[in-house]
């Protein structure tokens, strides 16, 4: 038995000695059937792998930086959206005929909006830089306003006429501010005393700092002193549109922030 299992291992031996030269030999086939050159050709795949490495990681970093402003623009997008619908519910109150408002340069700057009105005794030339002057708001009502009010103090208004008569508002104000803050020189010999009323009336402490028209100011297109008229004037006061006092011989007329 003995002698059996040493020729078995020596068989075993024998064999495995056999497959470890028959795979010398088959590795050296294959050393003599590729050249040297073929480094060559591995080190060319090497640098096209290299840079299509480079070409994915290019396009990783930019599918990144597009996830994260997808967030951005979303809310983008919301907010446009937002817009939009607010932009589309104020085009439903706004009057479809607004004539064109006077403007001079100082009213063209956006700053300084609802400032006090600057009161010139005698013109004389300024020492410090004028600041804008916005002209005074168009403050329209809503449908639900004019629905809230009671059908005797509505009668026949609709809100286009009322939108309207608010832009004819804005505009007597508009030209008032224009008249107290010009320079003597500049004003027309007609408009000299019509200035000084003015600015009398700017200083008293009912009006000072807000924007305002007279009475006599009323002459149209939309606004009239008729029946109508009186009907509009009557609902913006109930609406707190407008508030009415009386300086000297004059009605005044005064614009007011709804609440």
């Amino acid at each position: 038995m003995g002698s059996k299992k040493a020729g078995a291992s020596l068989d075993s031996l024998i064999s495995g000695f056999s497959a470890r030269i028959v795979e010398l030999q088959e590795l050296v086939i294959a050393r003599n059937m590729y050249p040297a050159s073929s480094i060559t050709d591995l080190s060319a795949v090497d640098a096209a792998l290299k840079a299509m490495e480079l070409q994915v990681q290019t396009i990783k970093d930019r599918v990144r930086d597009e996830t994260l402003a997808i967030p951005k623009a979303k809310k983008l997008i919301d907010a446009s959206l937002k817009q939009q619908k607010k932009l589309q519910s104020m085009s439903i109150y706004v009057p479809s005929h607004v004539p064109q408002r006077l403007l001079t340069p100082e009213t063209s700057k956006p700053d300084a909006c609802f400032g006090s009105l600057k009161l010139e005794e005698e013109p004389a030339a300024p020492t410090k830089e004028k600041k804008g002057r916005c002209p005074p708001p168009l403050w329209f009502i809503t449908e639900d306003e004019l629905d809230s009010l009671s059908s005797y103090m509505k009668g026949r208004l609709t809100l286009e006429k009322v939108n309207t008569a608010i832009n004819d508002m804005a505009t007597y104000a508009e030209a008032n501010a224009q008249i107290i803050a010009a320079p003597k020189k500049k004003l027309a010999e007609n408009l000299w005393e019509k200035a000084l009323e003015l600015r009398d009336i700017a200083s008293t402490e009912a009006v000072k700092g807000k924007n305002f028209f007279l009475e006599s100011d009323i002459k149209g297109p939309a606004l009239k002193l008729d029946n109508t008229g009186k009907a509009i004037l009557t609902v913006l006061r109930h609406l707190g549109r407008l508030s009415e006092t009386r300086i000297g011989h004059h009605r005044v007329m005064i614009l007011l922030k709804p609440h």
